[in-house]
C-alpha cells in the first residue's frame, strides 16, 4: 500500500521547528563515526549524537562520515547542526521523513535527499538524508538496515581508492549504494511478472487481478521514488561547486546511467503489468464467452426436443377425433418419438461440427 507520511509541523509553525516523530522507528539513536585518510581509519560506535560530537576532533586529517540511525533525537540534530552549520530547513526535512528526493545547494554544504529500498516487500523505501561538506559527510536513516554496509566494509578494508580520494566520493559511493538497491527488487518483481504470466495463461482467477493492482502499485511507488532520485544525481553530476570534483563527476555520470537503466526497466514493467491486466481480461471473456457457446449449443439442441415433448404432451383424446394425435395410440409410438429426438439431436451435433461451433 502507498505510505502516508504524517506532517509534524502545526500550521503556523515557525520554519524549521523540529518535533520528534509520533511513531519512533527505533528506540535508541545509533551513530557510527569512521575518520580516514589514505594511511590511517578508525571507527566509533556511539549511542546518542551528543556523544558522537565529542568524539569528532577537528584536527583529524581527511575526510569523516557520522552516520546516524534515528532522527528522533531532536537535541542531538540541533547540536549537530550547529556544529556543521546545516539549514534550519534541512533538519526539518531529515525528521519529517516522506521528502521527495531532491538536491540543496549552501555555501559550504550539499544536502541531499535519496530513498533506498530494502527489499521487494517495502517498494516505498526509506528517506536518507545526506549532508557533503569539504572533508566530512553526514546520513541519517529512519532504522539501521545497513544499505550502506558495502561502502563501510571498502572502508574498512581499503578497497579501491575511497581512503585516498575526498569527501565527494564517499558522497557518490553513498548515492551508487543507494541506487543499487533498486536492482535485487526489480528483479525479484522481474521473477513474480514471469509466474504471473504463466498464472494467467493456465487458471486466472481473482487473486490474480489482485496480484496485478499489488503488483502495479508496487511499480508506481518505485517509478516515485526512481524518478525525481534520477534528477538529484543528474544535477549532482553538473552541479558548479567546487565540494564535487572533476574525477568524481565521472563517476557520478556512471552512477547516473544506472538510474537511467531502473527507469527503462521499471517503464518496462509497468506497459508489462498493463498488458497482463489486458490479458486478464481477455482470458475472463474468453472464458465466459466459452461457457456462454456451451450453453447456447445445449439450449440449441433441447429447443426442438422440448418442442416435441410439449406437442405430444397436450394428450388430446383421439376417440374425441381422429385428428387428435393419433400417435398416441401407435404400438411402437413411444420408441419411434425416441428415435425422432436422439435422431434430431445428433444431426444437430454433426451439423454444429461441421460449422465448427463446437
Amino acid at each position: 500500500m502507498i505510505p502516508s507520511h504524517k506532517r509534524l509541523s502545526e500550521p503556523g509553525s515557525a520554519p524549521g521547528t523540529l518535533r520528534p516523530p509520533a511513531r519512533r522507528r527505533v528506540e535508541k539513536v545509533t551513530v557510527t563515526v569512521m575518520s580516514y585518510g589514505p594511511d590511517r581509519f578508525e571507527e566509533t560506535q556511539c549511542a546518542s549524537i551528543t556523544e558522537a560530537l565529542a568524539a569528532i576532533t577537528d584536527e583529524a586529517p581527511g575526510v569523516t562520515w557520522i552516520h546516524v540511525a534515528g532522527t528522533h533525537e531532536i537535541e542531538g540534530l540541533q547540536a549537530l547542526g550547529a556544529r556543521f552549520g546545516l539549514h534550519p530547513l534541512t533538519l526539518e526535512d531529515v525528521v519529517n521523513s516522506g521528502q521527495r528526493p531532491k538536491l540543496e545547494n549552501y555555501d559550504d554544504h550539499l544536502f541531499i535527499v535519496m530513498r533506498v529500498i530494502h527489499s521487494a516487500a517495502a517498494v516505498a523505501g526509506e528517506q536518507v538524508s545526506m549532508y557533503l561538506g569539504r572533508s566530512w559527510v553526514l546520513t541519517f536513516e529512519e532504522i539501521p538496515e545497513d544499505a550502506f554496509d558495502l561502502v563501510r566494509e571498502r572502508l574498512r578494508r581499503g578497497k579501491g581508492q575511497i581512503r585516498s580520494a575526498g569527501a565527494d566520493y564517499l558522497a557518490y559511493s553513498i548515492v551508487d549504494a543507494a541506487v543499487d538497491h533498486f536492482f535485487p527488487v526489480l528483479e525479484t518483481l522481474g521473477e513474480r511478472i514471469e509466474a504471473l504470466e504463466e498464472e494467467l495463461v493456465e487458471d486466472p482467477d481473482r487473486r490474480t487481478l489482485e496480484k496485478i493492482h499489488q503488483l502495479k502499485r508496487e511499480l508506481l511507488l518505485i517509478r516515485r521514488a526512481a524518478w525525481p532520485q534520477r534528477e538529484v544525481i543528474s544535477s549532482l553530476g553538473r552541479q558548479e561547486s567546487d565540494l564535487v570534483h572533476r574525477e568524481t563527476r565521472v563517476f557520478l555520470r556512471d552512477c547516473y546511467d544506472h538510474t537511467i537503466q531502473i527507469m527503462d526497466i521499471v517503464e518496462t514493467y509497468r506497459d508489462l503489468a498493463s498488458g497482463m491486466m489486458d490479458l486478464y481480461l481477455s482470458s475472463v471473456s474468453h472464458r465466459t464467452n466459452e461457457v456462454m457457446k456451451v450453453l447456447t449449443v445445449i439450449a440449441s439442441i433441447f429447443i426442438p426436443l422440448t418442442f416435441i415433448a410439449g406437442i405430444y404432451g397436450m394428450n388430446f383424446n383421439t376417440k374425441a377425433s381422429p385428428l387428435n394425435m393419433p400417435e398416441l395410440n401407435w404400438y411402437w409410438g413411444y420408441p419411434a418419438l425416441w428415435l425422432v429426438v436422439i435422431g434430431l439431436a445428433a444431426g444437430m451435433i454433426v451439423y454444429f461440427r461441421r460449422k465448427r461451433w463446437i
